[in-house]
């Protein structure tokens, strides 16, 4: 094949005896976001653990760490990422994983490429693994978009081979390495229940964004239960909404510091604004779990799973640490050894965990301290948060504010908003906690020994 191989190319031979239908930009990006978090969550949640490939244009669509760390990556990018100063930032997804010592180093799990002009940058995605494969594209003229995920045999062979003569052209090793590692997976299988899934589930998540259509109705009907789904489907959009440019922010920020040189007062910036972007993504990440929770209407737990909670906490302190310390709080973790395991969402309880930690601190002035001490409780594992304030004076009672719909907690006097004490309540409910406070001795949480033990 003489002819250049570009990712446009690619993009217009799936365009071939697709649907017509077009939709706007907007539309395009909400699709594009729910459709990588469907895939991600729902289908290569289960089959990431044997290794497999992904490859990307021109933003790096698979975020999370536990997949760039299993899945070798291509990602055909141009120099500097300018394209975050254009539409094409909000194709972005949101980043949920949590900040660690490393973050700024998650980029050399993947390939960058240089992104040919003529590639252009409509976002594209392939991941290949043993047991689950698809494509995602987007392609069209400005709102004129066409939304295009093939599945099959025929199509995903036919990308493999384009894909592997436009790396042959433009970087032998890439293709080198890219053909190593389709070997290495075994024969691909047919994923039926994403066939027969992904649309369906992808129409109900798109529904779900939508605000009830008859929110006047119930306003004036004075149904508080349909009222607070109402407002929950709004919050699921608006915390999409923030956390997307927020990722955008991170991921610039992150290419920038590793790319370029600099002096340590911009580093030092670049890293503040940084660190900010991610307690911004996990706070809205917390609000969105519980305005998904009520908005589905379940409170019953599930999807848990026996956890080491000791663990988690000993993990994450470095980062609570560092977390607190800009503020001046100090944090003590009393982890005792060997203690059983619990049953829980490991990684929604890590959000739930620096939510409530962010909760409890919030207002606290510089030198007051934070316990976080686990202990055995009969059939459960009691984790306590205590607050050692600096002095008798410092009154976080006056951060209460009041609750504004289900989710949310309003304080006008620091401008703080937070997920509201009942939201945080169901939310742990529904992650196998169960909460009890008592004033002035703290947040205890109990949770359930897992039966494994």
């Amino acid at each position: 094949m003489n002819n250049h191989i570009t990712i446009k190319n690619i993009q217009d031979v799936l365009v071939s005896g697709s649907s017509n239908l077009h939709v706007d930009d907007n539309t395009s990006r909400r699709i594009w976001w729910c459709a990588l978090e469907l895939i991600q969550k729902e289908f290569l949640s289960n089959y990431y653990q044997n290794g497999g490939l992904w490859v990307a244009s021109p933003l790096p669509a698979i975020y999370e760490k536990k997949y760039l760390n299993k899945l070798k990556g291509w990602l055909f990018a141009p120099e500097g990422f300018p394209y975050f100063n254009s539409d094409y930032a909000g194709y972005l997804p949101q980043n949920n994983s949590r900040l660690d010592e490393d973050h700024l180093d998650y980029f050399s799990q993947y390939k960058i490429l240089n992104l040919n002009s003529l590639d252009g940058y409509e976002p594209f995605l392939m991941i290949i693994t043993a047991k689950f494969q698809c494509i995602l594209t987007i392609a069209g003229e400005k709102n004129k978009k066409i939304i295009i995920m093939r599945c099959d045999h025929v199509s995903i062979q036919k990308v493999i081979k384009l894909l592997e003569t436009k790396l042959r052209q433009e970087n032998n090793d890439e293709a080198d390495k890219f053909t190593d590692s389709l070997k290495q997976i075994d024969n691909l299988e047919l994923n039926e229940e994403f066939i027969n899934n992904f649309w369906p589930m992808l129409s109900i998540q798109l529904a779900n964004l939508i605000p009830d259509l008859n929110f006047h109705a119930t306003v004036a009907d004075h149904n508080d239960k349909n009222l607070q789904i109402s407002e929950a489907k709004l919050l699921e959009a608006i915390s999409h909404e923030v956390r997307t440019p927020l990722a955008t922010i991170r991921t610039l920020i992150s290419a920038t510091l590793r790319k370029y040189e600099m002096n340590e007062i911009i580093r030092s910036r670049l890293i503040q604004i940084d660190n900010e972007c991610t307690e911004q993504i996990d706070r809205f990440g917390l609000i969105f779990n519980a305005a998904e929770l009520i908005n589905s209407e379940q409170s019953q737990s599930k999807q848990l799973a026996s956890i080491d909670l000791g663990d988690i906490l000993n993990k994450l302190s470095p980062y609570w640490s560092t977390q607190l310390g800009r503020r001046g709080i100090t944090l003590k973790i009393d982890v005792p050894k060997e203690l059983p395991q619990i049953l829980s969402n490991s990684e929604k309880l890590e959000l739930m965990l620096g939510g409530l930690i962010d909760k409890n601190t919030r207002g606290l002035r510089e030198g007051s301290t934070l316990i976080l001490e686990l202990r055995p409780a009969g059939q459960k594992i009691k984790l306590q948060l205590i607050v050692q304030k600096r002095d008798e004076m410092d009154n976080t009672n006056k951060q209460n504010g009041s609750d504004i719909g289900p989710v949310l907690n309003w304080n006008p006097q620091t401008g703080s908003l937070q997920i509201s004490q009942s939201a945080m309540h169901k939310l742990l409910a529904s992650l196998g906690g169960h909460v009890t406070k008592r004033k002035g001795v703290g947040l205890t949480v109990f949770f359930p020994i897992s039966e494994k033990n």
